[in-house]
């Protein structure tokens, strides 16, 4: 999947892309076609970098039953001919997601599209599991024969149903088709349920990694065997060591630090750093500086793992390197420093937002860390990696941040935050969101009612209710 093309955060189309509770706010003021056009654009484009940390679905859902919105642009782009020729769960997964929110807000036309792309479209098993948390057994009975019809009746076709079974994310229609009243359905269901099952004890006995009794040495080599085949095993084969290493193994283990290969290499740097061996920060160093680039990286994560003092000291007089070290060296002053080391923080993060943008991976550590320390004086870099980042879940965390830095955050961004498209997000503005706003108490009231918000943001709101029912 190629990365969105976000609008500038001043617009519609930007404000919606990144989830912003603006985004909802201005939509509802908008022409409402220009508000829908908007929101189909993202909804058939997923604007997230990394579907597996931002939610939009909930978010898209809401707005689209605000705005009494159509299902035709979904509709043509799931059973768009593309679908055959693109059948990445990356072009409709969004879309899916959001016909699921919908169809548990009632919209009985979202739960006639998920029926019929799940017994036509290519995404299938998406639908499927949509369906399996919101729709009756009649009609999830009612895609057995269509499902099955996907899968070939010879043994590779058996097979890819086996798969299919063994992979669902909701086991819920495989269960009914099991015990479906129609002898060819659950026979065929009941076969692939077994065959999936054998087949994850065969893996199990067909394992190529460690066996009990192996020495640090086959530990060591197991791990370059990895570098060659282009499998990085470092970090399991670090926690192999952990078991099968003792005092009398450390020379072996050091040597391997300093100049081995480059497998061996990592996972011996990996081992002494989570233990705090003594030589482990010098050699981490050794490693940035001479090593290769695979080599210098594990040692940069190493070294971000350690928890020892000595580590933090070390830290204090890395912060200012120009290097992954350096930058790595905020990041656990971030984390793990004390009030002292607060200049050195909120110069990390100006550096990584002035030399790296709004959506620096190094900023989520960052942000946080300025967050814990209450630096006073990063809220202006903060608000601006709010506004900028098209990251819903690093603006979650700046808005966090902002909550224990930025006086204004009550009345000013915690009250769009109730609309963000993050729950921990909207948690955060429920307990810090000033209620002198009629907005806010409207809204408020609607979250303790929704039953398909979270629970945490459901008691959050609940905390808020004075004795006489009105928000403290």
């Amino acid at each position: 999947m190629f990365d969105p093309v976000i609008a500038p955060s001043g617009t519609l189309l930007g404000l919606l892309q990144r989830g912003r509770g603006d985004g909802t706010l201005h939509a509802l003021t908008a022409p409402r076609a220009e508000a829908l056009a908007a929101l189909d654009h993202c909804v058939l484009h997923d604007p997230r970098h990394d579907w597996q940390v931002e939610n939009r679905s909930l978010y898209y859902a809401r707005l689209y039953l605000d705005l009494n919105g159509e299902l035709d642009a979904i509709e043509t782009h799931l059973f768009d001919p593309e679908d055959v020729l693109e059948p990445d769960e990356s072009r409709t997964g969004l879309a899916l997601a959001v016909l699921g929110h919908l169809a548990s807000y009632g919209r009985h036309d979202a739960l006639r599209l998920l029926r019929r792309y799940a017994a036509h479209g290519a995404n299938w098993a998406w639908a499927l599991d949509e369906l399996a948390l919101r729709d009756d057994d009649a009609a999830l009975r009612a895609l057995a024969v269509p499902v099955l019809a996907r899968f070939g009746t010879d043994a590779e076709g058996e097979a890819e149903l086996a798969a299919a079974v063994r992979d669902a994310f909701e086991p819920r229609p495989w269960r009914l088709w099991a015990d479906d009243p129609r002898e060819s359905v659950a026979t065929r269901v009941r076969a692939a349920q077994e065959a999936g099952c054998f087949d994850r004890w065969q893996r199990q006995l067909r394992s190529t990694g460690p066996r009990p009794g192996w020495s640090v040495h086959a530990v060591l080599e197991w791990a370059q065997q990895g570098v060659e085949r282009g499998t990085v095993l470092h970090v399991p084969a670090a926690r192999c060591l952990a078991a099968v290493a003792g005092p009398e193994d450390r020379p072996e283990i050091v040597r391997a630090a300093r100049d081995g290969a480059e497998g061996a290499r990592c996972t011996a740097l990996r081992y002494l750093a989570d233990s705090n061996d003594p030589e482990a920060l010098g050699l981490i160093e050794a490693a940035v500086t001479g090593g290769s680039t695979p080599v210098a990286e594990a040692a940069v994560d190493a070294f971000e793992r350690m928890r020892s003092v000595a580590a933090v000291d070390r830290a204090r007089g890395w912060a200012l390197r120009p290097d992954a070290l350096g930058a790595a060296a905020g990041r656990m002053l971030a984390c793990r420093g004390a009030a002292r080391d607060s200049e050195l923080v909120l110069a990390a993060l100006r550096e990584a937002v002035r030399g790296e943008g709004p959506d620096a991976p190094t900023l989520w550590t960052l942000v946080d860390g300025a967050g814990r320390l209450g630096i006073a004086c990063a809220a202006p870099v903060l608000r601006h990696v709010y506004r900028e980042t098209a990251s819903s879940h690093l603006r979650g965390r700046a808005a966090r941040a902002l909550a224990a830095t930025d006086p204004s955050f009550a009345t000013g961004f915690a009250v769009e935050c109730l609309w963000d498209c993050e729950e921990t997000t909207r948690e955060v503005a429920a307990r810090h969101a000033e209620t002198g706003d009629a907005r806010v108490v409207e809204r408020l009231r609607r979250l303790a009612a929704d039953p398909a918000e979270e629970a945490e943001v459901q008691t959050a709101v609940r905390n808020r209710i004075a004795p006489d029912g009105r928000f403290a």
